[in-house]
């Protein structure tokens, strides 16, 4: 076994430490993305579904909105969500149902100000034709 030189002692650390600053902030990084898409996922299904609950024949846009609700809370943080509202539209000329969600991600993990977006799902209501 061979001693490694006198001018060579401790360039392990040295290395270690040098592509821990690339890889550390690259990881993070991508750790961020899937955070965000898991959440933003989340709220748009949320959304739909909420919009389909409530094109059901005899139910409101508030009960719509309550779903989404439920549904949000059981997976994102309260934090994340600013405001759920349900209302009756127009989805190409037949009578719907509109969710909006508006949320924010925060940039650091789940603390931090956030990155603000909204997401909407839109259902076509039941008529008793």
């Amino acid at each position: 076994m061979t001693c490694p030189r006198r001018g060579e002692r401790g360039a392990a650390v040295v290395d270690f430490v040098l592509v821990s600053v690339l890889v550390v902030p690259l990881f993070l990084g991508v750790l961020q993305v899937g955070l965000f898409l898991y959440v933003r996922n989340t709220v748009t299904a949320a959304a739909s579904e909420g919009a389909h609950y409530a094109a059901v024949l005899n139910r409101e846009p508030g009960d719509g909105e309550a779903r989404a609700r439920e549904l949000v809370d059981g997976v994102a943080s309260d934090g994340l969500v600013d405001s759920i509202e349900a209302q009756a539209t127009d989805v190409d000329g037949q009578p719907g149902v509109v969710v909006i969600v508006r949320a924010h991600m925060p940039p650091l993990g789940l603390w931090g100000p956030g990155i603000d977006f909204t997401v909407e799902g839109h259902a076509i209501k039941e008529t008793g034709e």
